[in-house]
């Protein structure tokens, strides 16, 4: 609905006497929802690129403004302008609505507390007004209902109940909200009292002669214009009277509200020399914060390169152990290589590439070596080949090899030789065997490969000579 729009379908009426809430959803389209303080709604409109010159004649025709509601937190800049120009109060939440409080509130006023003659619509601008306008009403709740049952109390009618409602809310107190009121209202009787008593009688006769009571005597006249404006003076008297005094209450309100206003500046300089010192502190709690933030990031850091520092320490520390025990066992090594009576073993844990290498690197293994296959499993031709380009002098094994790695160590003549035919002497990481039994051992092993090997040529010959007469006798 565009701003025009707008006035078609607000109520007309004006009601400067009444109080009432306004809940505004700002934005491109606006949502105005209107209730007086008594909860019930009286106007519910949007309205899209609407000028605030509109929007205020719109609320204005309602009553008089005492509390503009918000649905969000931090209050807009918009609701905060609006509420100057209606110099109202502002009332919003502690943090923004979500929209399932915002339905639950609308559904729950629209059930019990709706106005049923008034057409509702549902777009989320209107329900956003509407929710902060009910949600303002029902903070109030409780302290409307104490103002009623005060001002009943003091025998006030609906319309200065109403009044008081709107002092208290701009922070008079009930107790003097209602005896202003009723002052008010005192006066405004004898004024108007005094005026019945002046005019108590205007009679006007068939010949045209008024008689004018005053309550002790009367005045007659025989000409209708000199009665007339002796009427009309006395009229004016009790119309200046009533003004003068109706000036003389609103002198009295402006003086309460200048006296208002030095409170509420020196409330106001008071409070920004706190923010200012709150400031201060909370900057200062900030900077030691982060000088703090700073001081354990760089702790932090540091312990980080302590504990890096400590593994790799620890590392170290394990390679020169393992070293150590290297070197010792290599040491004990070299003077059984020099008395030739016992030969050292040399262990390869895994028959793989990677624990050949390994070994390589421990011991150190050259040409005529003895070493211990521990474990044959995934060994082949190329591990096998791997040895072999060691030079080594024999293999000892624990267990069966695969054939193609047997083969490999037979036709380079490396000696496989089973654990359990040498007798083997434990010696810290490695093994010892005596020089002469395993000299015996490879000659046995030589032996029976050189045997195989001539039975094997043999087997071949007289295939090739069988092969040879088969093809004689063939025609």
């Amino acid at each position: 609905m565009n701003g025009s729009d707008l006035f078609l379908k607000s109520d007309r009426t004006n009601n400067s006497h009444r109080g009432i809430i306004v809940g505004f959803d700002p934005g491109l389209t606006v949502g105005i929802a209107i209730l007086d303080l008594n909860g019930n709604l009286i106007s519910l409109v949007s309205c899209k690129e609407i000028r605030r010159s509109e929007i205020i004649s719109h609320i204005i025709k309602y009553g008089n403004t005492v509390l503009v509601a918000t649905d969000v937190y931090p209050i807009p800049k918009t609701v905060k302008k609006l509420a100057t120009i209606l110099n109202s109060k502002i009332w919003s939440p502690y943090k923004c609505m979500s929209i399932e409080s915002k339905i639950d509130i609308v559904d729950s006023y629209l059930q019990y507390d709706n106005n049923k003659s008034l057409e509702i619509s549902k777009n989320a601008h209107e329900r956003d007004a509407l929710a902060a306008a009910v949600k303002t009403y029902r903070d109030h709740y409780n302290k409307f209902q104490q103002i009623t049952k005060r001002a009943e109390k003091a025998e006030l009618d609906d319309r200065a109940i109403e009044s008081v409602k709107m002092l208290v809310i701009n922070g008079v107190s009930i107790s003097n909200a209602i005896k202003q009121i009723s002052e008010d209202i005192t006066k405004e009787n004898t004024i108007l009292k005094g005026s019945d008593n002046n005019l108590d009688i205007i009679n006007v006769s068939k010949q045209g002669i008024i008689s004018v009571g005053t309550g002790m005597n009367s005045v007659e006249s025989t000409t209708d214009n000199t009665h007339k404006n002796i009427g009309r003076t006395d009229y004016d008297d009790v119309v200046i009277s009533k003004l003068k005094h109706k000036l003389k209450s609103q002198k009295r309100y402006i003086d309460n509200l200048k006296r208002k206003n030095i409170l509420l500046e020196e409330d106001n300089r008071y409070y920004k020399a706190e923010i200012s010192k709150l400031q201060s502190k909370a900057d200062k709690l900030h900077n030691n914060y982060t000088k703090k933030i700073l001081q354990e990031k760089e702790v932090s850091s540091k312990i980080a390169i302590i504990k890096r520092i400590q593994e790799k320490y620890n590392e170290e520390k394990s390679r020169r152990i393992q070293l150590e025990e290297e070197l010792r066992s290599l040491t004990e090594i070299k003077p059984l290589k020099i008395s030739g009576n016992n030969l050292p073993v040399k262990i390869i844990e895994f028959f793989t590439k990677e624990g050949i290498r390994e070994a390589c690197d421990k011991w150190e293994i050259r040409t005529d070596d003895i070493v211990l296959l521990k474990n044959s499993e995934g060994g082949g031709s190329q591990t096998a080949s791997m040895i072999i380009n060691l030079g080594v002098k024999a293999v000892i094994t624990m267990d069966k090899i695969s054939d193609p790695a047997e083969n490999i160590f037979e036709e380079n003549m490396v000696p496989l030789i089973p654990a359990n035919r040498v007798k083997m002497t434990s010696m810290a990481e490695f093994y010892l065997v005596n020089s002469k039994d395993f000299k015996m051992e490879i000659e046995k092993w030589k032996e029976h490969v050189n045997l195989q090997r001539e039975q094997e040529n043999n087997k071949n010959l007289l295939k090739l000579v069988d092969e040879y007469r088969a093809q004689r006798r063939r025609p």
